[in-house]
């Protein structure tokens, strides 16, 4: 009879051909060292597993010289595959439900979409052990109404607009929201004039400008 089972390093290197199949789909043409670094082996081990690769029939292509790397070719695409046993317990969990933090920022719904999404980018096998695992582990706490003002917030960081703190007082507060942070203290918005992390109690009442701020990257 047949041995189906994979010894540790045979295992790892599997693991590692997978990553590189998806870094090389999902980002296009990567150099040895930068897959190297990515993955924290050697760009030598990086060059015999697109051997191996090569090999193994996959159209993957390297470019010589400078300006060169290795991309795959024949716009190949590849489901999710390969998840170990104990991965896609995990992912069965942290695909079980949409975290409260989420919601908070408004993107409940999004996240929603998002997970079906990618529980069907799955084959088969790797979904059956999932869907075990979202059974057993499961996060059935029920969602807690969000905070208006963090999901204005939210938007305003995505969108680089002006914001008011305290929009009723009088001194207001205007600020330049570039994150949101969630700490064992709560929400924290980080000001991008100041640098301040400025807590949620201090917030008050926020209005959202439609007048923008520069920012970089």
């Amino acid at each position: 009879m047949t041995s189906s089972v994979m010894f540790p390093e045979a295992k790892l290197r599997a693991s590692r051909l997978l990553q590189i199949l998806l870094l090389l789909q999902n980002r296009g043409r990567m150099t040895a060292p930068r897959l190297a670094e990515e993955l924290e082996v050697t760009p030598r081990t990086i060059l015999r597993d697109v051997d191996a690769m090569t090999e193994a029939g996959l159209p993957i292509i390297v470019f010589p010289g400078h300006g060169g790397g290795i991309e795959l070719g024949f716009d190949y695409r590849t489901r999710l595959t390969g998840l170990d046993a104990d991965e896609a317990v995990a992912m069965g969990v942290i695909l079980s439900g949409t975290p409260q933090d989420l919601v908070d920022l408004g993107l409940g719904v999004a996240a929603d979409r998002a997970r079906a999404k990618i529980w069907e980018a799955f084959p088969d096998q790797t979904r059956a052990r999932m869907a075990k695992a979202r059974d057993r582990f499961r996060r059935d706490a029920a969602r807690q109404g969000a905070d208006a003002r963090r999901a204005a917030l939210a938007l305003a960081v995505q969108e680089g607009r002006i914001v008011r703190l305290a929009a009723r007082s009088a001194n207001p507060r205007e600020v330049h929201p570039v994150a949101l942070i969630l700490s064992e203290a709560g929400w924290q918005m980080v000001d991008g004039r100041s640098g301040e992390e400025i807590g949620e109690a201090d917030w008050g009442d926020v209005n959202i400008s439609a007048r923008r701020f520069g920012r970089s990257g």
